[in-house]
């Protein structure tokens, strides 16, 4: 039993705990528990992330990979400092939120009709000229509702007014777009592989589409939203009538801020889930040989963790392989168990006693590493019998 127990192998897959602990960080407290309770086991880790923030440093972090520093434009057309990964030399992975971010924008000037997503486009377009040819494009979290067209036009894609005068690319031009000029869009577009992290299925338009669904975080007053998504309609109308494309019916296209539909439309991107995309690129099946149980976890557990959060995605791959997964977690929502449903074997919580959450929070590491040992002790137990 010594043996079986010295050479017993685990993975640690996290998601970060917002405002305490990142993934790493809980890799490393796990490592500190497993080795204190199995003497000579065998820890590996991977920084994960599920497209959302923190995305482009997990994967890199994983695939020991380089960051590509660039200034664009932000939000507001200001200069900023943007970022995306380079994995290998042809495949590249970035946030749209790195260059149009809503935290790029202060409280008192969040207005989604400014908003543009040309820096965006910016980072595109010079990973295009370094000469990657895979890019996975994470576009959570943005500040923008101008249907993607910043971004094309940063690329080359021209959105003309009556007069055939240029629009500069933010969301209050959607409703002044006549016609759609792509002649001058980057040719190196059609030589590369575009991959969109996104896991929310919103129309372009409508009550459930972009503006309505995510306008009144960036700033949007219902005057303002009425007024964007007239011009939204619009955009889907000359969509329609020059590629034959009703975004309306693509699942997704209404994603932060309409950006999926152009990425859709003008680069022919391919949407797919974020956490999917993320452990396909840090190559999650591969580094599950030989384990016998991996660990994965987040801060606050639901319902919602079954839809396309890490927790979700890693059960389901190790699943698939028959390999068992165990979850730590700061706290147990309504619906928590429903992700034993997908893979995850059992679950325990960091808080140990009643306690408010800002002790909680204060305590993160010291709370994450008895539970650590708590799990690895059960799991000792467990083999005993």
């Amino acid at each position: 039993m010594n043996d079986e127990v010295d050479n017993m192998k685990f993975l640690f897959a996290s998601d970060s705990f917002k405002g305490t602990l990142s993934s790493r960080r809980t890799a490393e407290l796990l490592t500190q528990a497993a080795g204190e309770i199995f003497p000579g086991c065998s820890c590996a880790s991977i920084d994960i992330a599920d497209g959302g923030e923190g995305t482009t440093e997990a994967v890199l972090s994983a695939v020991n990979g380089a960051r590509v520093s660039l200034t664009v434009k932000g939000p507001l057309w200001e200069e900023t400092s943007g970022f995306y990964g380079n994995l290998d030399g042809t495949r590249a992975v970035m946030e749209m939120a790195a260059a149009s971010g809503l935290p790029l924008v202060p409280c008192n000037k969040r207005d989604p009709r400014k908003t543009t997503t040309y820096g965006t486009g910016q980072m595109i377009a010079d990973a295009l000229e370094k000469g990657f040819r895979d890019i996975s494009i994470a576009i959570g979290g943005s500040a923008t509702n101008d249907g993607g067209i910043g971004c094309m036009r940063a690329l080359g894609v021209k959105f003309l007014d009556e007069n055939g005068e240029e629009l500069p690319g933010c969301g209050e031009d959607l409703i002044n777009i006549r016609s759609i000029d792509v002649s001058g869009l980057d040719p190196r577009v059609k030589r590369c592989n575009f991959t969109v992290m996104c896991d929310v299925t919103n129309p372009l338009c409508g009550e459930s589409g972009a503006t309505y669904t995510f306008g009144k975080q960036k700033g949007g007053t219902p005057e303002i939203l009425d007024e964007l998504e007239k011009g939204m309609c619009n955009y889907r109308d000359i969509l329609f009538r020059q590629f034959g494309i009703n975004m309306d019916n693509v699942p997704g296209s209404g994603a932060a801020g309409g950006l999926g539909a152009a990425l859709m439309v003008f680069l022919n991107g391919t949407l797919k889930s974020g956490i999917e995309t993320v452990l396909d690129l840090v190559e999650f099946d591969r580094k599950l040989n030989g384990v016998s149980l991996v660990v994965t976890g987040e801060g606050a557990t639901d319902w919602q963790s079954v839809f396309g959060k890490v927790m979700q995605g890693v059960g389901v791959h190790c699943k698939r392989q028959g390999i068992p997964a165990v979850a730590i977690v700061g706290s147990m929502g309504q619906g928590a168990e429903d992700i034993f449903d997908y893979g995850i074997d059992s679950m325990i919580t960091t808080v140990n006693g009643i306690m408010p959450l800002d002790e909680a929070m204060e305590r993160a590491e010291e709370l994450y590493l008895c539970a650590a040992r708590r799990l690895f002790r059960m799991l000792k137990a467990g083999r005993a019998l």
